[in-house]
């Protein structure tokens, strides 16, 4: 059969590889891809938004199956595009992506169908902010409902600190409409996991856990970034933890879906804090995480394939979903500077030291090919991730590997996973 994927990152890199170990898989496309997915695909360059070129090339090249990616084409309804013109496509329509999309919407969603979370109050009046405030348990969050350059989001440790806060947000307009409206929220502490699950709509299977390290500097210090790695399985993350998630969050999570008329078909990424009180859910993804799919997939012993389709056909509750025994360790080789400013266009080498060894992978993120070798295209650049027989070993394997490969400003934290 032929697959399309859609994206260009170290996630779809991962799954192109998982893709191309399948034995019912002769030919894999990918838009526009990178210089790593191209030794697995063909390589075209259409870019992730551009659907009706997508639909397109895939009816063109008679493509049996669109494997989505990226979360933006999701909630632009990507998959809706594909269905109307009869294509088989792997992932939820842009009215289940909302889950993801929306914010207000999934916090909804949890409070209606009783999913732990954060407590949580909308309020469109300061007043009614400031009553509420009185009563409520410190440290708090608050955020502006509305877009704000991620800048929204206060978290106040103190009453006096939040009353400022409303009086930031609504009064003084500092995010201008965005404060119309603001979520007051509990401050959640604890352990963060990140559980990928399969879902055809009516049953759910999680994948392996996972964690990401988010920050760009060892210690957690530093500004946020898309990921800078991720270790799995998640020590912390354990057997009666996933079967109180199973029933009380996901399973809930989808049936809420299908009873809201969003029925969820594809992959959905919980972001979980551990909390004393039990897990509750941080937030919801509408696709596979990026890094956490470049630990979670090269674990995954049942072909990709038949989980893709049994998601589509509904025929989940037939797949035996299996993971290896051992542990996985990703981290990321960045542009020194990333998330700020940093140069492109370095050259990158000793790629090929990873070719033929077993439990080392290279997952290409920020690269492209030129007529001089493969260079830099990004901030995160490459994904090194091992394998081993426990965390600390793939740790110490992933470490190793990262000295494999070479450019000019390469930068990686050097804490990741160093727990275990």
């Amino acid at each position: 059969m032929k697959v399309l994927i859609v994206g260009s990152g170290g996630r779809e890199h991962a799954i192109a590889y998982q893709v191309s170990k399948s034995s019912k898989v002769d030919k894999i496309y990918c838009a526009p891809g990178n210089a790593g997915i191209a030794s697995l695909a063909e390589c075209v360059d259409i870019q992730a938004m551009e659907f009706e070129k997508l639909v397109a090339f895939a009816k063109e090249k008679a493509v049996d199956l669109t494997v989505i990616g990226m979360d933006d084409p999701l909630v632009g309804g990507i998959v809706d595009a594909f269905e109307a013109e009869g294509l088989r496509v792997f992932g939820p329509r842009a009215n289940a992506a909302i889950i993801e999309g929306s914010k207000a919407f999934s916090k909804d969603l949890m409070k209606k169908y009783h999913v732990p979370t954060a407590g949580y109050e909308t309020f469109t009046d300061a007043g009614a902010a400031l009553d509420y405030l009185e009563t409520a348990k410190m440290p708090i969050v608050l955020k502006a409902d509305g877009l704000a350059l991620g800048k929204g989001v206060l978290i106040c440790n103190t009453l006096e600190e939040a009353k400022a806060g409303v009086k930031t947000l609504m009064l003084d307009k500092q995010f201008g409409t965005a404060g119309d409206k603001i979520v007051i929220e509990e401050f959640m502490t604890g352990r963060e996991v990140s559980v990928l699950c399969f879902s055809d709509g009516k049953t759910i299977k999680p994948m392996t856990s996972a964690q990401d390290h988010k920050r760009a500097k060892d210690g957690d210090k530093g500004l946020n970034t898309g990921g800078m790695g991720t270790f799995s399985p998640s020590p912390y993350y354990t057997e009666e933890m996933q079967q109180f998630c199973q029933s009380e969050v996901f399973e809930k999570t989808i049936r809420a879906m299908a009873d809201e008329g969003r029925t969820f078909k594809g992959v959905l990424f919980v972001g979980l804090m551990l909390t004393e009180d039990g897990p509750k859910v941080l937030e919801y993804n509408a696709r596979f995480g990026d890094p956490e799919a470049q630990v979670v997939l090269p674990r995954m012993k049942t072909d990709i394939i038949d989980v893709f389709e049994a998601c589509i056909d509904g025929t989940l509750d037939k797949i035996d979903l299996e993971f290896e025994d051992n542990a996985a360790v990703c981290v990321i080789l960045a542009s020194d500077g990333y998330p700020e400013k940093y140069e492109k266009g370095l050259k990158i080498t000793g790629l090929e030291n990873f070719d033929g060894r077993d439990g080392y992978y290279c997952f290409h993120a920020g690269t492209k090919q030129t007529g001089d070798g493969i260079v830099t295209n990004g901030g995160r650049v490459l994904g090194v991730t091992a394998k081993g027989k426990d965390l600390s070993e793939a740790r110490k394997n992933a470490y190793a590997a990262t000295q494999w490969v070479n450019f000019a400003n390469k930068y990686c934290r050097k804490d990741i996973g160093k727990d275990f």
